[in-house]
């Protein structure tokens, strides 16, 4: 399930006649101070470190990119490649140089490098030696598996809390909910996906089991990443799988197991999240 304002656009340098390395149209977190430019890098260029080709720009006049504040640099930047990911502006099948991408953020290829590391360790993209990084393709397959194992940890829990969580705890989760829904009405898909992994940790949260809460968010996340070649979710999609939070919350609230049951499951075969 998964957005609310725009960011600003970030964009790898042009890349003339060199399709190895693609740009990146990636949305940077309001946290962070960069702005959009397509400033050439250094001329001279030369190699980036470990072996990765940093690639000469597009030449046009624009004020210089600022800087990225340095306070926690590598989990904003990890952050900004997440909400790229599930934006699809990191294309599944194709080859990101750190260097390039740190010029675009204003940083260092290092913090890039690292957020990327830690994209690898989780199976968002795999290290391609002396280039960077590649976006790792995925099939139906892959999400209608992750579907089936979230809904063998999360309905079982969902029923147990329905009988014994009172409504009123519910209607506590009710403006998580309403805030998946107005960010589907904008149709920013990065925003949705925080507020709709937002909306089911609360949920779970009501369990008390912290690692049940961090393993569901994993797959969650996981389940965000868009497939080979997928269009992008329509926002009355976003806004149709947004209306079975706050269904959900009702059903919950009623102590109605069947409902429930059948709009979770439903909930994780039919989008992406």
């Amino acid at each position: 399930m998964e957005q609310g304002s725009a960011r600003e656009g970030v964009r790898a340098p042009c890349v003339p006649g060199v399709p190895a390395v693609a740009p990146v149209t990636g949305r940077v977190p309001e946290q962070l101070s960069v702005g959009r430019s397509r400033d050439a890098e250094p001329a001279g260029g030369g190699r980036g470190a470990r072996g990765e080709h940093p690639q000469a720009g597009c030449s046009q006049a624009e004020p210089p990119v600022p800087r990225v504040v340095r306070h926690s640099v590598r989990g904003q930047i990890l952050e900004a490649l997440r909400s790229a990911l599930v934006d699809g502006e990191l294309v599944p099948g194709q080859v990101y140089s750190a260097p390039v991408l740190g010029a675009r953020f204003g940083v260092s290829a290092t913090p890039v490098r690292e957020a990327m590391q830690q994209l690898a360790t989780e199976g968002a993209v795999e290290v391609v030696p002396n280039r960077g990084f590649r976006v790792s393709e995925r099939g139906p397959r892959e999400l209608a598996e992750l579907a089936e194992v979230r809904a063998l940890i999360e309905v079982p829990v969902m029923l147990r809390l329905a009988r014994t969580v009172p409504a009123e705890r519910w209607a506590a989760l009710r403006p998580l909910a309403e805030a998946t829904v107005a960010a589907a009405a904008v149709g920013d898909r990065a925003s949705y996906a925080e507020c709709d992994r937002a909306f089911h940790r609360a949920v779970l949260a009501l369990a008390g089991n912290e690692q049940l809460v961090a393993v569901a968010d994993e797959l969650h996340r996981r389940s965000q990443w868009p497939l080979v070649a997928h269009p992008a979710t329509r926002r009355a999609d976003l806004l149709a799988d947004a209306a079975e939070h706050t269904a959900l919350l009702d059903a919950l609230a009623a102590q109605d197991l069947a409902v429930v049951q059948a709009l979770v499951r439903e909930h994780f075969a039919g989008a992406e999240g």
